[in-house]
């Protein structure tokens, strides 16, 4: 195709636009070519010509209708609309509008143009004919999703391609020889796109990070870590900036502080942990009350609102759990260093005290800076020992708060929150990063008692806030907010776990928590669990940051933050920064800034989380490559319309079973029962089932492992 006919194509489709946006912007009153050029302020014959040949297409096309001869209307108004788009494996797009009321549209492969996975883009909407759904064009990208991807380089000797790892960028990267920036044939790399010309069929780009060879952990893991959009390492200035600050802490410091050095204080952690942002206190009151204080790293004193720290925490939003290591959002000197509660050192912290009754009933709270000098460091093996063993160090201390511990749960539960125990698969790394082993990890009493205290510091905190303000004027705050889940998506969770005989009543909001917690204890060590686990878990809503005092809906709770991890989460640094200044007789903040510093930061929330759903795919792969051929007994965790999804049970490792590989009959998705049916013998495959399967193939560059079958 000639450049000059891509030219005129080019302009014809923005003179569409401008002419379906006439008739839009003037109520769709019934207009004539001549009234639709005059008001384009178009004037010569031969474009006036071309506005009558578009007014003349446009009704064939169902767009326009001729009310009569010469006098055109737009079939439905609404012909322009804003979405972003969700790209499938066949370089179709639909695109997800704001309005949620509105059904996604559709978007032929040729009529997608330039637009790539998760853009935000304009698209011409045809007017829809009965019974078929609504389908459209991309015309504008408003913003785009990402223009940097990592992948393979691929050279040849006048040029060379970028063959992007993101299985919904469809498109390869034209590099030019200049702009290799030494990265080398079959590396994998960072590709930024720079320009994609029109009539270009595949964008142009940059390399702009070599990562090193593919299938070194390194390379894998950095390139997880590019793919999510988070940085390798800080920026020079904000490593200096956090080197810059003192390790003093002065007199007059130490006296604006209620001073906790005295007091019975240490951590619970991680064996493995490096950054201790939460310490408990515990005292025994003369009134025979318990005094319990939950020290929080005192961040917000070290990072300055607006300086390079702050933006650079800001952007990165949370720390990045990958497999093999932690990616702090803040620089080491802090994260390990100030900021770290650790044993036998003076430290800042922002603390929620509570006095609690016998019964863990809150008598009094008090919010207010502290300083604390940590007597222990403990790992959650060891307290789970002393609880367990009823001996070892500060053992009556430790035993009365697991008590008091007890009490705040149960009586949460009572109140109607639900229990997700989910498995935690955790790798046997070797020195190089290889996976040499997979298990899972248990929550025990240790991990719970300190969950617990950290639900009550949060919640207290958000309460106290809620408070403030007179009527509907509340002061702003950063809430973690979690809504009921959709009632369509619960019922047919509760017919699918009817199956296995557990039954989800469905009627109130403690009725559905009663029966999920219910079904939790059930299933505890069932092969469905998994299966039941995550299906409930995925009809639930999703949590996310927001000013907007609404509740939370997993935990039961009217009002909640998050305050207890200032070192990995923003959203606690923000909240450590509003309550001190309110505590200080500030005024409610900006919630329309607020609010969008929230949106960013649930953004970045699931960017993490997915990043860290690759790189456990990624390893899971890795560990089963040296795997082929062998037989695991498994549970069907999935069942779409191209195979089934298995999950091993000996290891949790997920794999996939084509359909086109189980020969025994020609089988069909049956999406309401989550199962696979053979069309002639009727056998039915369905979500939960154990089944017998060998490792037949695994592709580490997608992160694939494939299955076959093995049928008795």
């Amino acid at each position: 195709m000639s450049k000059k006919k891509n030219s005129n194509n080019s302009v014809k489709q923005v003179l569409t636009q401008l002419v379906l946006d006439v008739f839009e912007q003037n109520g769709n009153q019934p207009l004539n070519y001549k009234q639709v050029s005059a008001k384009l302020n178009v004037r010569d014959p031969d474009s006036r010509e071309i506005i009558f040949e578009i007014l003349k297409e446009e009704t064939k096309n169902s767009t326009l209708k001729e009310l009569s001869p010469g006098k055109f209307q737009l079939l439905e108004l609404k012909t322009f609309v804003e979405g972003r788009v969700d790209m499938t494996n066949d370089g179709s797009a639909f695109i997800v509008t704001d309005d949620p009321d509105e059904s996604d549209i559709y978007v032929a492969p040729r009529k997608v143009r330039t637009a790539l996975n998760g853009d935000r883009v304009k698209i011409y909407v045809y007017a829809k004919s009965k019974g078929k759904r609504k389908e459209g064009e991309v015309i504008e990208i408003l913003k785009r999703n990402k223009m940097e991807f990592t992948g393979i380089v691929k050279l040849s000797e006048r040029f060379a391609f970028f063959i992007p790892d993101d299985r919904k960028m469809l498109h390869d990267i034209f590099i030019p020889l200049p702009d290799l920036n030494g990265a080398k044939n079959g590396e994998k790399a960072v590709a930024e796109i720079t320009d994609w010309p029109p009539e270009a069929k595949n964008p142009i780009g940059r390399i702009k990070q070599v990562l090193g060879e593919q299938g070194e952990n390194d390379t894998e893991m950095n390139a997880i870590l590019a793919e999510y959009g988070f940085p390798l390492s800080f920026p020079k200035e904000v490593e200096e900036e956090a080197e810059a600050i003192s390790d003093e802490i002065s007199a007059s410091e130490i006296a604006s502080r209620r001073d906790f050095r005295e007091v019975l204080t240490f951590t619970i952690d991680p064996i493995d942990a490096k950054d201790f942002d939460d310490a408990i206190s515990f005292r025994v009151l003369e009134n025979g009350n318990y005094e319990v204080g939950v020290h929080i790293a005192d961040v917000s004193h070290y990072i300055i609102p607006d300086s390079a720290l702050d933006r650079e925490a800001f952007d990165r939003g949370t720390s990045v759990y990958l497999v093999d290591r932690v990616i702090p959002m803040l620089p080491e000197r802090l994260s390990n260093g100030l900021c770290s509660l650790r044993p036998k050192e003076d430290k800042l912290c922002f603390a929620a005290v509570f006095e609690l009754d016998e019964k863990a009933h809150v008598v009094s709270e008090w919010f207010g800076k502290t300083i604390i000098h940590s007597d222990r460091r403990f790992a959650y093996e060891e307290v789970q020992e002393i609880i367990e063993n009823q001996s070892g160090e500060y053992v009556e201390e430790i035993l009365k708060l697991n008590d008091l511990a007890y009490a705040l749960r149960e009586r949460k539960f009572k109140n109607g929150a639900i229990s997700f125990e989910t498995k935690e698969v955790k790798f046997k790394l070797d020195d190089s990063g290889k996976p040499i082993g997979v298990y899972v990890k248990e929550r025990k009493d240790a991990h719970k008692l300190i969950e617990d205290f950290m639900l009550l510091a949060n919640r207290k905190v958000a309460e106290f806030v809620s408070r403030k303000g007179k009527g509907k004027k509340k002061f702003t705050f950063v809430y973690r907010a979690h809504d009921a889940p959709n009632p369509e998506t619960l019922a047919s969770f509760a017919q699918f776990a009817a199956r296995f005989g557990y039954r989800i009543n469905t009627r109130t909001d403690k009725e559905i928590a009663r029966s999920l917690n219910h079904l939790m204890e059930d299933v505890e060590g069932k092969k469905e669990q998994n299966v039941l686990t995550h299906l409930a878990i995925r009809s639930m809503a999703k949590a996310i940051y927001t000013t907007k005092s609404s509740s939370h809906y997993g935990l039961a709770f009217d009002h909640y933050t998050h305050f207890t991890s200032p070192i990995r989460r923003y959203p606690d640094v923000m909240a450590h920064r509003l309550l001190f200044h309110y505590l200080n007789g500030g005024e409610s903040a900006n919630a329309e800034h607020y609010e969008k510093l929230c949106q960013h930061s649930s953004e970045m929330e699931k960017k993490a989380a997915d990043a860290e759903r690759s790189s456990v795919k990624y390893k899971q792969a890795e560990y089963l490559k040296d795997q082929i051929g062998t037989i695991y007994n498994g549970v069907i965790s999935g069942v779409t319309e191209w195979g089934m999804y298995v999950e091993i049970i000996e290891n949790k490792c997920e794999g996939m079973i084509r359909l086109r590989d189980i020969t025994d009959d020609f089988y069909t998705l049956d999406e309401k029962n989550y199962a696979i049916i053979g069309q002639r013998k009727k056998k039915v495959y369905q979500l939960g089932d154990e089944v017998k399967i060998r490792v037949k193939n695994v592709d580490l560059t997608k992160k694939q492992i494939d299955f076959s079958l093995v049928q008795e």
